[in-house]
């Protein structure tokens, strides 16, 4: 009767041993995986509950919110905020490279100047691209005279936090980044930090360029959530699977060793036997019938 050692002897050959590696490493690598992604469950969580309290919040003006030459906070991003002034139409910029509706185009981007000579800049919407890319696109005037905006306020844009990467040599008027600080350099008066999103305006214009959609808050990391129980989910599913093989491979161990011999080998008898199998002192068939038949041969002869 093999004994428990003999049986999982096994878990020490190296092909074991390299499975257990293997499991060992796995189950702390989906742990990791798992904590991760229920990080980005909270972050996300967290950042759309705020998005969606600043989208819902009434306006405010939007110099209690930034200042010439500050920044926005993360907090503000996306609060609705009050500005107005008049439009700079000499300063305006286009920026280059911004999709919407599945088409690539451009932001027109207008300073606001304010009664009091600071300046805002104003997303007034997006234009479809010119037929090539250094055309000129048609884009709509902003409004003259004394105007109040109504908008989502935004941080200015690097390229790290837009992962679009800046150049030198566009055409004239273009920009590839909404940077308030890179912009104000060629401004006379000073920038509020930021910018604003339009989505109103009072008076209305009769002509402009299509709003910028409202951002999409998503599910609040919900997908990251499941990701995070699925990786945790695999962690059983590793340690139920290793466990089942080693079951598996020491239940043939026992049966193959309290199998019985196989039947049908030699007996040690058969070396006494005669040819045909008797016990070695009968004779031949026909021996006796040979030995009946002699005396009359003898007696015809």
């Amino acid at each position: 009767m093999p004994t428990l050692d003999d049986v999982y002897r096994f878990l020490l050959t190296p092909r074991w041993l390299a499975l257990h590696v293997v499991v060992l490493l796995v189950i702390p690598a989906f742990v990791l995986l798992g904590q991760w992604q229920f990080g980005r469950f909270e972050e996300r969580s967290t950042s759309s509950d705020q998005i969606t309290g600043n989208l819902e919040a009434a306006p405010v003006a939007v110099e209690r919110l930034t200042s010439p030459g500050g920044t926005v906070s993360t907090q503000d991003k996306y609060r609705t905020v009050l500005a107005k002034g008049t439009y700079d139409a000499n300063a305006q910029l286009l920026v280059r490279r911004r999709v919407q509706d599945r088409a690539v185009g451009f932001y027109v981007l207008t300073p606001l100047v304010t009664a009091d000579g600071t300046g805002v800049l104003v997303n007034r919407g997006w234009v479809k691209a010119g037929s090539t890319a250094d055309a000129h696109p048609e884009v709509p005037a902003p409004s003259s005279g004394e105007v109040t905006v109504t908008g989502r306020l935004r941080p200015s844009e690097t390229e790290e936090t837009s992962g679009i990467r800046d150049r030198a040599g566009l055409p004239a008027g273009q920009v590839l980044l909404i940077n308030t600080e890179a912009i104000g350099r060629r401004l006379p008066y000073k920038l509020l930090g930021g910018y604003v999103e339009l989505t109103e305006q009072s008076p209305a214009a009769a002509v402009a360029p299509a709003p910028v959609p409202t951002p999409d808050v998503g599910e609040g990391g919900g997908l990251n959530l499941a990701y995070g129980v699925q990786w945790w989910l695999f962690i059983g599913v590793a340690i139920g699977g290793w466990a089942l093989l080693i079951r598996r491979e020491a239940a043939d161990l026992r049966a193959a060793a309290s199998a019985p011999a196989t039947p049908g080998g030699p007996d040690p008898g058969a070396h006494s036997e005669g040819p045909s199998g008797g016990d070695g002192n009968e004779k031949s068939p026909d021996v006796a019938p040979r030995a009946a038949a002699a005396p009359a041969e003898r007696a015809g002869s």
